[in-house]
């Protein structure tokens, strides 16, 4: 029988396609300041003459590979739609505002960053999807931020380590299944190796968060009660501020999650009850159906914020708003406009497109073998568990950036190493965990993959404003590396005999097509 040789790039041309691929995305995005799509389309047309003229790879071979990566993440894309038409529904119902008019009664500046992060933990570990606290939780904890004076590119950062961290060890999540699945691991001894990373990294960023919150408990940086007022009475104007109409919703999806209800159906679930209760509150059907398309569009928030300041005063005592200064109510109407005007199935394209745009350049780049060539080498010459542990990180986080994609940057790494592991005593779970260190937390961070482009839109703050806040996605990757070169918490030996030795020698054997 005939074996097909795998057509593969030489090294420098892997190399050179890589650093002509960063330029290109780099210099639309830096220079002439363009939004990720076109760079991104830019750099996978070449990436595919180089593989098509150079390497040798059909088109064919090529479509297969991005039909693969899309259909890879079509879940993500389906629920990526479900959450802009909860939020639409959630935002018309007083959900949001809701959350966001109680969360001021029991939240200071104080302790706000500490509790953000328990409450994202908690709701991500229930649910297993970052996304869902993101579009929802995350968008009410954004608008109290902004009442207490919170920047929201910290606020958003902590809502994303919370969040993250649930998703991450929740066994409902996605990409805790997928990480075993692809490294011969399993599941729940998948979970306790992360604990031994994830815990140390979770108890830093809580340490962190309650450091920097006490810069926000009183001084310069104290906040205005009178802006809290403000935030209050203008939601109170335009919504109809009822603790079961929070409530409703908000138990729906959190007790279809714990019921292990798929996500889709269970974010579907929550937006028909949100439409119900607007319709309830005297919304029309029309009105309803609208903000789950369009999302939600402010009336007294947006007149308030428009106003002149001479006819403030009448446009106040029309809304029942009262014992707070107009220029106060100005400032923090606009503010409230921001906040509520979004949501919807339409504010989703922006970020639908740009994923599947970085999953074309997936898939390319994984017909083409561009990243094995480059990384493969470096793994025959590894002598410590921290090495390999640190090439996992580096080829996650390459990938990510280069494929633009979560679910790629965890199983292309995965398929690499695989193999590899299989041939030494080091325990697959040591593969899973690292993809999990690094593929899962850092596409966040990354304005063009689907985590980033979403928590953006989501949250309003741009990916590199919210980045640097991201703690727990940070410094996760680097607690792996350190841990795995001091020997802590590193397991050897198959699935059933695992057991934990504080031994890092390692070598990789390989023979020679694994050498060429």
């Amino acid at each position: 029988m005939t074996v097909t040789k795998v057509k593969k790039p030489s090294f420098a041309v892997a190399l050179a396609t890589f650093i002509c691929i960063a330029g290109t995305i780099s210099f639309g995005l830096l220079k002439l300041g363009l939004d990720a799509h076109v760079p991104i389309a830019v750099a996978a047309a070449i990436a595919a003459l180089v593989g098509k003229f150079i390497v040798g790879i059909t088109w064919e071979e090529m479509e297969s590979a991005i039909c693969n990566a899309i259909s890879s993440s079509i879940g993500a894309l389906l629920i990526l739609i479900a959450i802009g038409m909860l939020v639409g529904s959630w935002v018309q119902a007083g959900v949001v505002p809701g959350l966001i008019y109680y969360g001021f009664n029991v939240l200071s500046p104080g302790i706000f960053l500490f509790a953000t992060l328990l409450l994202c933990s908690i709701v991500s570990l229930a649910t297993g999807s970052s996304w869902g606290v993101g579009g929802t939780a995350g968008v009410a904890l954004i608008g109290i931020a902004a009442g207490l004076n919170i920047p929201a590119p910290l606020a958003a950062g902590v809502i994303i380590s919370g969040a993250y961290f649930g998703d991450k060890m929740s066994p409902l999540s996605d990409t805790t299944n997928l990480a075993p699945a692809v490294s011969g691991s399993n599941l729940f001894d998948h979970i306790r190796a992360m604990m031994w990373t994830t815990v140390p990294t979770y108890i830093i960023v809580a340490v962190i968060t309650i450091v920097l919150g006490f810069s926000y408990s009183g001084g310069a940086a104290s906040f205005d009660p009178t802006r809290i007022q403000a935030f209050q009475k203008i939601l109170a104007a335009e919504f109809s501020i009822n603790p079961l109409y929070v409530a409703i919703p908000v138990i729906i999806v959190l007790g279809l999650a714990v019921l292990k209800c798929p996500a889709l159906p269970s974010m579907m679930a929550g937006t028909a009850a949100a439409s119900i209760l607007a319709m309830v509150q005297g919304t029309s059907l029309a009105d309803a159906l609208g903000a789950i398309h369009y999302g939600y569009e402010s009336s007294v928030a947006t007149k308030l914020s428009e106003a002149a300041m001479e006819e403030l005063p009448a446009l106040m005592s029309e809304s029942g708003i009262s014992g707070i200064a107009p220029e106060t109510i100005h400032e923090v109407s606009s503010l409230v406009t921001e906040l509520l005007n979004r949501g919807g199935l339409d504010s989703m394209m922006w970020s639908l497109s740009l994923i599947m745009i970085a999953l074309v350049l997936g898939g390319i780049m994984e017909s083409c073998h561009y990243l094995d060539v480059l990384l493969n080498p470096m793994l025959y010459k590894i002598r410590r568990v921290g090495g390999f542990v640190t090439l996992v990180v580096v080829s996650c986080f390459v990938s990510n950036l280069f494929l633009g994609d979560q679910y790629l940057a965890i199983v292309v790494p995965g398929r690499m190493f695989k193999t590899s592991v299989a041939k030494t005593d080091l325990s697959p779970r040591m593969l899973s965990r690292s993809l999990e260190d690094c593929g899962t937390m850092t596409a966040v961070l990354i304005p063009w993959t689907g985590c980033g482009a979403f928590q953006s839109g989501a949250l309003g703050v741009p990916t590199l404003s919210y980045a640097p806040y991201c703690f727990m996605n940070i410094i996760n990757p680097f607690v792996a590396i350190i841990m795995s070169y001091l020997g802590i918490g590193i397991y050897w030996g198959k699935n059933g005999a695992d057991k934990i030795e504080k031994r890092t020698a390692l070598v990789f054997p390989h023979d020679a097509e694994d050498a060429a």
